[in-house]
């Protein structure tokens, strides 16, 4: 298994054009439910190339994002470079660098699956504020509401061996409660998409650090079946990608 904090190193330009974004909708939840206000401050954690991050900034929120991978790191501060309230953080979830009781919201958008839990608890109880709020978001791909999307699943079980390892979904009810304590979490979720041609829907495949790259024996074979998949079940030369993002949200006790 990579190293979490470089498994995207070599995925970048794909991850930057092809990953999706988190609906507005969420600052309403977070506005209703935890006060969130332009003063709040965020600490993103795993902010990556500056999704999350991108949330909140229009928001009028002072962001820190924290993102260990270098790669991923330079494309969001590219990104969010016009932002004056986003600081890039070099360092990791477990050991974040930032002040004590600095942050209002502790947000981890498609990342915390990668953190090690208990030190991460620990580091997030030290830098937020008291009565602060961790948010844990994901944008939960469909795997079966459509014949496209039921065939992608498939080349994924069928050509990437790391998948069933590396899957978000490996953080359940269980771990989030454990995480989270005996108060325990609320959750709310939203419909997301994307629409794709082939060269979308391959760089969409190729973001994921589980997707064998080339040089792999899996990798032109997968290629060629997503090809085959794509001419199969997509419409004017394009399909969609269906998400239920999903967003856990509470104090830590």
């Amino acid at each position: 298994m990579i190293d979490p904090t470089q498994r995207f190193s070599s995925r970048v330009e794909n991850y930057v054009k092809y990953r999706p974004g988190y609906p507005k909708t969420i600052l309403a939840l977070l506005r209703r439910d935890c006060g969130l206000s332009p003063a709040s401050v965020i600490a993103d954690i795993g902010s990556g190339t500056g999704l999350s991050s991108k949330l909140f900034l229009p928001n009028g929120n002072r962001v820190y994002g924290v993102e260990p991978n270098p790669e991923m790191r330079e494309a969001g501060e590219r990104l969010l470079a016009k932002h004056a309230r986003f600081t890039s953080v070099a360092a990791t979830a477990e050991a974040t660098t930032l002040p004590d009781a600095c942050a209002d919201f502790v947000v981890a958008g498609q990342a915390f699956h990668w953190f090690d839990i208990p030190t991460t608890r620990a580091e997030f109880n030290r830098i937020l504020k008291p009565d602060g709020w961790i948010v844990l978001m994901w944008n939960e791909r469909h795997t079966s509401d459509t014949l496209f999307l039921r065939n992608f699943e498939r080349i994924l079980k069928t050509y990437c061996p790391e998948y069933p390892e590396v899957d978000h979904r490996r953080v359940d009810a269980r771990v989030l409660h454990k995480f989270f304590g005996r108060q325990g979490f609320r959750f709310a979720h939203f419909d997301n998409s994307q629409q794709f041609d082939f060269e979308g829907v391959r760089g969409r495949l190729l973001s994921s650090s589980y997707a064998p790259e080339p040089g792999h024996p899996n990798h032109e074979p997968m290629l060629a079946e997503l090809r085959r998949v794509f001419d199969a079940y997509q419409s004017g030369g394009r399909v969609a990608f269906l998400y239920d993002t999903q967003v856990y949200y509470g104090h830590l006790t």
